[in-house]
């Protein structure tokens, strides 16, 4: 078992949005606290039909570790973390973090995360440093995501090799100075938004390796519009940053 998390940063409560996820969300959690028994979950269920809300409720009244967010429609998995997140920080919870509910996370590596956090204010699950890897992956799965980082990486001229993962800690003094209130992205586009706002501002940011392992049942949420959105919306954000180092040069001022 790995060791808990260091208790200096706070209870530590891990975010993990759902839609049809009933076949998945039982295991994930059990799993998570088999590895860290006192960490705190809350499960962000977008009103699934195959029930998982439910089945969540179930295993929260079974479990004071386990939290439920019922929300009425689904509405994109960045409104379901800035959702989960500002219901942690109303909370006091001093480490919020990131998981999928599909098992492509490993609740047993999570322990990684925490362990750099002391050092960090957003560390990062991270598929593409040395150590990390993914598996069962198609090729074309496989060059989505590091076209995908790479693009953003160039564009923002951000230091991290994975800008896409979803698989992070946070300390609640980051997130809430983060503006959450005016993040609009709405798919994976979602992860880059909140990392470039974090790098922007300054904070501590760190890459772990992590295994990540495609999904065994339900099916992916990716899709067209998504990469499109994230396409659309780093190539705005790279711009401005562009015209903000002309401003700054023209002004005589470093940007």
């Amino acid at each position: 078992m790995a060791r808990q998390p260091d208790q200096e940063l706070g209870q530590v409560l891990v975010v993990i949005p759902t839609y049809n996820e009933r076949d998945n969300i039982g295991k994930i959690v059990k799993r998570l606290h088999t590895a860290l028994p006192d960490v705190h979950v809350l499960v962000v269920d977008d009103g699934s039909p195959d029930g998982t809300g439910q089945l969540a409720d179930e295993m929260a009244a079974a479990d004071d570790r386990v939290h439920v967010m019922h929300r009425t429609e689904k509405a994109g998995l960045g409104a379901a973390y800035v959702a989960g997140f500002q219901w942690a920080l109303d909370r006091n919870y001093g480490v919020i973090c990131e998981m999928d509910a599909d098992g492509s996370h490993a609740p047993e590596q999570l322990h990684r995360l925490l362990d750099a956090l002391p050092k960090a204010d957003l560390v990062l699950g991270s598929r593409w440093v040395p150590g990390g890897e993914v598996v069962n992956w198609p090729a074309q799965r496989k060059f989505l995501s590091l076209g995908g980082s790479l693009y953003s990486r160039l564009a923002l001229g951000a230091n991290v090799r994975d800008m896409t993962g979803g698989f992070r800690a946070f300390r609640a003094d980051t997130l809430r100075k983060l503006n959450l209130a005016s993040v609009a992205s709405a798919g994976y586009c979602f992860q880059i938004d909140l990392l470039w706002r974090t790098i922007e501002l300054g904070f501590r940011v760190r890459e772990v390796p992590i295994t990540f392992l495609e999904r065994e049942f339900g099916e992916s949420k990716m899709s067209g519009n998504i990469v499109r959105e994230a396409l659309i919306r780093v190539t705005k954000w790279g711009l401005r940053r562009r015209g903000n180092q002309v401003k700054a040069l023209l002004t005589g001022k470093k940007k």
